[in-house]
């Protein structure tokens, strides 16, 4: 199958790209390498993606409407998975634009492209914030409007309009909502790589709240391993959940790195933002019975591997940009 990857610079974008190209599959990745975070983090996943894998990278940008119905028509992709996004909480709430220009605008823009040229599989990222502060384990039949940040609504509004192309056109669509994201080559920007990073060097752990706060961390493969094997469904509709079904308190992930690093970390305490989920919980019983799909990889074992790729990539990684 031909498949177009948005994204795939991005952390789970070059991890998904990489499993498709293993299992078969033709991949045409796009990435604009956007300066959300570092972006010598981005250069890094291309490099390695390119030197290892049979993938065709495009610079290209989804906000540009005609940017994307041009390479779609060249393309001509059996399938798209829209891995793209402004990502971040806090972020968002100091520049809303552009969280709506690429989680909105840019979805749209993929939609009505995939509507001009014929392709109706379309399968969206989108994330647990939507689920803001409600019952848990979060649900995806759950009614959701407790939205805590612009990153969550614009994620929202892409879901919306997912679902709206699929009444409207016929579109075989999935939604993951995918759960605290981390594992080796992590965005810079979330606390796991800063955590170990924080660690390793012997640096003050910037820590919001008392670490009470507990999440649903997934290590990457086992969140592309879920991606790819959607791929040859034609569900209709679908919203699925990907977590670990664990949720952990951020205490005991520190505890955890501290262990095998095998240092203290320097604790400096901060205020809980208001925009921030007090715990994420991911109901996951219907991607077992929809994917056959269950997270394989432990907290324990996921954060041995982070961090044994910081130590291989120290030199790189350490100067990094938070």
């Amino acid at each position: 199958m031909k498949v177009l990857v948005t994204g795939c610079a991005g952390f789970i974008g070059s991890r998904v790209s990489a499993l498709l190209s293993a299992t078969g599959h033709e991949i045409v990745g796009i990435d604009n390498l956007s300066d959300a975070y570092d972006v010598r983090m981005k250069q890094f996943r291309v490099d390695n993606l390119l030197a290892h894998n049979s993938v065709e990278w495009v610079n290209s940008d989804i906000t540009n409407n005609e940017s994307v119905r041009a390479l779609m028509s060249n393309i001509k992709p059996d399938a798209v998975i829209n891995l793209a996004a402004r990502a971040g909480v806090r972020q968002s709430i100091d520049n809303p634009w552009v969280y709506y220009d690429t989680n909105v605008i840019g979805t749209l823009n993929l939609l009505e492209a995939c509507k001009e040229f014929g392709v109706n599989r379309f399968l969206l990222a989108s994330t647990s914030s939507v689920y803001g502060n409600g019952s848990m384990p979060f649900s995806e039949d759950a009614h959701i409007e407790d939205l805590l940040s612009p990153y969550a609504a614009s994620k929202k509004s892409a879901e919306d309009l997912c679902k709206l192309y699929w009444r409207l056109f016929d579109f075989d669509t999935t939604i993951f909502r995918f759960f605290t994201v981390y594992g080796p080559s992590g965005r810079p920007d979330m606390s796991m790589f800063r955590f170990v990073k924080w660690i390793f060097e012997e640096q003050s752990v910037q820590l919001n709240g008392d670490g009470s706060q507990r999440r649903d961390f997934t290590f990457v493969d086992d969140i592309a391993r879920g991606v790819v094997g959607s791929l040859d469904r034609r569900p209709g509709f679908e919203v699925i959940n990907l977590g670990s079904d664990r949720p952990v308190k951020i205490n005991e992930v520190i505890n955890e790195i501290e262990m095998v690093i095998g240092k203290t970390a320097i604790i400096e305490q901060h205020p809980f933002p208001q925009t921030d989920m007090i715990a994420t919980w991911a109901n996951i019983s219907r991607a077992r019975e929809l994917l056959d799909w269950e997270p394989e990889i432990s907290l324990e074992e996921g954060i041995k591997a982070t961090v044994d790729w910081y130590k291989e990539n120290r030199d790189f990684a350490k100067n990094i940009r938070l």
